[in-house]
């Protein structure tokens, strides 16, 4: 019996060894869960933070998203191109972020400004004008590519804010070259040049330019103004037109009576076009040549998202762009997209009404 009575004991006390071993545990599967826990919410906070919207990366001219990083930093390549009725169609003038359209001797010529895309070949290319000694100026010392011009240009361009790749500096390395793509009956409308290779001429340490423009984020409302069907200008011996296309939210250029296309005979349609009504001088000792006063201010159109907003352009300083601002004052943002400037004098632009046939609207 007393064999039997130990032996109980021991069974119990060993009984009693695994329950409190059991409720010992207890304390330990808490830490465990807490420990979880705070995982857990640790892991929620930093996954919150990761995910925290960043802002996006958007070119200079354009207010578009990055697309290439090796084109973010580098600066504006400015190209002087033709439109004598024997230039067309040119090459480049859908790849310019910005293209500023200017009174030369009779008819119009191009300044177009490149940045986020290259143009291969880009051309034709023609002599420089007083009027880009001041366009440049804003565009934070740019590349200017160019062929010839009068003694007068050739003094300003040579003492402007800018690095000359023209052709009489920069031929071979900007890949200059002759090539009847266009129209031409003489040669002086084929010399064309590649935007890549204008690059390679990039003083070192030079960066991105400064924003031209406003734009606006892809979340805000367009700017107040009326809606509108288009604007007919007269700039010289050119009439050109700019139609709201409602599909691709562009303007679909027109000129002289046919559609503005380029050499893969794609039309020329931007998403904004600033009518800058600027005066025009004539160049002391320059015969008939004439330059565009953009330095000052004055009345301003601008036409996005299908409206026209109507008010004043001002650039007191040449180093900085034109503002411009709405009839109350405020400075208007524009279409994440291509812009181009048109520099016409006072009165030579007009209205086309929605829903007009613009043919029922004369030319000013």
């Amino acid at each position: 019996m007393t064999m039997v009575t130990i032996l109980a004991g021991a069974a119990a006390l060993v009984a009693g060894a695994c329950s409190g071993g059991s409720k010992a545990a207890t304390p330990s599967s808490t830490s465990a869960a807490a420990t979880t826990s705070t995982t857990t919410a640790a892991t929620s906070t930093t996954a919150a933070a990761t995910t925290t919207t960043q802002p996006v990366a958007r070119y200079a001219f354009t207010g578009l998203p990055v697309t290439d990083p090796a084109t973010q930093n580098r600066p504006a390549l400015v190209v002087k191109i033709d439109n004598h009725a024997e230039a067309r169609p040119q090459t480049g003038l859908n790849q310019a972020d910005v293209v500023y359209e200017e009174e030369v001797e009779g008819i119009t010529r191009f300044f177009a400004v490149f940045q986020s895309t290259d143009s291969t070949p880009v051309g034709p290319i023609r002599s420089a004008r007083t009027t880009d000694v001041n366009l440049v100026a804003a565009l934070s010392h740019p590349l200017f590519a160019w062929s010839g011009g009068n003694p007068t240009v050739q003094r300003q361009i040579s003492g402007a804010d800018l690095t000359d790749v023209g052709q009489g500096q920069a031929n071979a390395p900007g890949g200059y070259h002759r090539d009847n793509r266009t129209n031409a009956k003489g040669s002086e409308h084929t010399l064309y040049a590649d935007t890549k290779a204008l690059y390679t001429l990039t003083p070192a340490g030079q960066g991105a330019p400064a924003a031209l423009f406003p734009f606006r984020a892809d979340d805000e409302a367009s700017p107040v103004g009326d809606p509108i069907g288009g604007v007919r200008l007269k700039m010289e011996s050119t009439k050109a037109q700019f139609l709201w296309d409602a599909a691709s939210k562009t303007w679909l250029r027109e000129e002289n009576g046919s559609p503005h296309v380029d050499h893969d005979d794609v039309q020329v349609t931007p998403a904004n076009v600033v009518i800058q009504f600027v005066s025009y001088v004539g160049v002391p000792g320059v015969g008939q040549s004439q330059q565009a006063v953009t330095v000052g201010e004055g009345e301003a159109w601008i036409l996005t998202d299908g409206k026209i907003v109507k008010g004043t352009w001002s650039r007191p300083d040449p180093k900085l762009p034109a503002v411009y601002k709405d009839a109350a004052g405020n400075p208007v943002k524009l279409t994440p997209g291509r812009t181009w400037v048109e520099l016409p004098e006072p009165g030579g632009a007009v209205e086309i009404p929605v829903g007009a046939d613009p043919e029922s609207v004369a030319f000013p």
